[in-house]
């Protein structure tokens, strides 16, 4: 399953285990066993984004997908079945 997360300072279906951050998360797929299984991916994928970065902003601002996609996120199947719609790109 893709999802896109996109980082929020209000409110959060995840956060990032290493530094709090929290992220709204689009999904591709809304079963609940899904999302949880994937939740724990995204959780992953985001304590790894620590281990690869030098960066201050680990995290990308402009939102990104797990699995990550070479695409446009705001494209992604994630952030348009998910109703990400209200993307800028």
């Amino acid at each position: 399953m893709q999802v896109l997360c996109k980082i929020s300072n209000t409110v959060n279906d995840v956060r990032c285990n290493v530094c709090g951050q929290g992220f709204l998360v689009y999904w591709s797929r809304t079963s609940k066993v899904e999302q949880d299984a994937t939740r724990r991916q995204v959780i992953e994928a985001l304590a790894q984004q620590h281990t690869s970065s030098n960066s201050p902003n680990v995290h990308p601002r402009t939102g990104f997908n797990i699995p990550d996609w070479q695409g446009v996120p705001s494209f992604s199947a994630a952030a348009l079945l998910g109703g990400a719609h209200n993307w800028s790109v």
